[in-house]
């Protein structure tokens, strides 16, 4: 049956390629599957930085003295 989730076709280098296929044949699994799992990965790490960034703005605000007019 097919399946009704988006598709997302990225075109990857000769040595992404090979690698996906190594670590998907260690893991036993899917090369999409490995390849979703490694985008989870990514995105997960991507969110944690913005999150990390907006500690460290709001950590500098809270420190900077406040000024009275």
């Amino acid at each position: 049956m097919p399946t009704t989730l988006p598709r997302v076709k990225p075109t990857v280098a000769k040595e992404i390629n090979k690698i996906l296929f190594q670590l998907a044949k260690r893991d036993q699994m899917s090369v999409s599957a490995k390849t979703l799992e490694l985008l989870k990965q990514a995105i997960e790490i991507e969110e944690n930085i913005t999150l990390i960034k907006l500690s460290e703005t709001r950590e500098r605000k809270k420190k900077q003295p406040t000024r009275f007019s």
